[in-house]
């Protein structure tokens, strides 16, 4: 009897190849030997086989974990004491299946359903069928593969005033199945930052073999807003006071997300520093009552185009505070 070959060699992958490199090996492999595109190849069906029943091991943990540890004996019943998953229909656990497509190209088997070739029924247009070895030698019977469905990732733009407010999108989802596309309501809490990811539960990949779906992950995309920086829950913003306000004291208007806001200035204000706005920044996802604060850096505006009058005033003013003639110190 011909030893089976090593089931990372039959795809071509190293020991250490993550899930989606073996993904990759067997999607390539299994579309070049595929028996609809080599009918009446007897070799090519081989191969197929050869490269199913080693995708169907090591695109399962344990089973990958069975087969790192003790080879082929985990599955062939001469390892002692081990669930003898067999090789009906040339694979373990029975795992050899045909796939056969029905109007539609060769990339209808390798698309957005690929996650869950492995199930009983059929979806979108080819049969599945599998067959289960119960272990310790009791025989072999039909019976049905449940597993959950594969999560699906999607993106979802923002501008900074939703994702500090919250507010509600509809998307447009694709069916995995190439059955057209769903529009969906997504409620978009308010406080969320950019790079999180809220969770659709069910919205994802359909189970196999009555196994419950898949969730949707939606990353959020947060846009931009001119003259405001958003740190956490605080918002961090500039503003630009006269001359005369920052000298004498006085009152200024500063924007904040919830509109213009009068800030009293006091007297001798230096450009650099900063206002705090408490209670003016972004509410916080787990408590919406508590908010951030708002940063406010002063800026002052240093008077251009003077008249006659104001320019000897600012003469006079140099004068008196003992300025003119001082040099800059480096």
């Amino acid at each position: 009897m011909t030893a089976k070959r090593d089931y990372y060699e039959v795809l071509g992958v190293g020991r250490n190849a993550d899930t989606e490199t073996i993904k990759k090996a067997y999607r390539k492999l299994a579309k070049k030997y595929h028996p609809d595109s080599n009918a009446g190849n007897a070799e090519a069906e081989q191969k197929f086989k050869d490269i199913t029943e080693a995708y169907t091991v090591l695109s399962d943990a344990e089973k990958k974990k069975l087969y790192d540890q003790f080879g082929h004996a985990a599955f062939d019943g001469s390892m002692p004491g081990a669930d003898a998953y067999g090789a009906q229909n040339g694979g373990p656990q029975g795992s050899y299946r045909e796939y056969h497509f029905e109007n539609g190209d060769m990339d209808d088997i390798f698309g957005d359903i690929f996650g869950n070739m492995f199930g009983g029924g059929k979806t979108g247009g080819y049969e599945h069928q599998s067959f289960h070895r119960d272990g310790f030698g009791d025989g072999f019977r039909q019976k049905s593969f449940r597993r959950k469905g594969s999560d699906l990732r999607a993106e979802v733009s923002v501008s900074f005033d939703e994702a500090a407010f919250g507010c509600d999108k509809i998307i447009s989802l694709q069916d995995a199945a190439g059955g057209g596309s769903q529009s969906l309501q997504v409620h978009i809490p308010a406080g969320i930052e950019n790079g999180k990811s809220i969770r659709l539960r069910g919205r994802g990949m359909p189970g196999v073999g009555g196994g419950s779906p898949g969730d949707l992950l939606l990353k959020v995309v947060v846009g931009d807003r001119p003259g405001f920086e958003r740190k956490g829950a605080d918002i961090y913003t500039t503003a630009s006071i006269p001359f005369t306000t920052a000298v004498f004291g006085g009152e200024a208007i500063i924007q904040t997300l919830y509109g213009g806001v009068q800030v009293k200035i006091p007297e001798g204000t230096q450009s650099g520093s900063k206002i705090r706005l408490k209670g003016k920044g972004v509410a916080a996802m787990k408590n919406p009552e508590t908010r951030g604060d708002q940063y406010v850096s002063i800026q002052i505006e240093v008077p251009r185009n003077l008249n006659e009058e104001a320019r000897k005033k600012l003469k006079e003013y140099e004068q008196a505070c003992g300025q003119k003639g001082r040099k800059s110190v480096a």
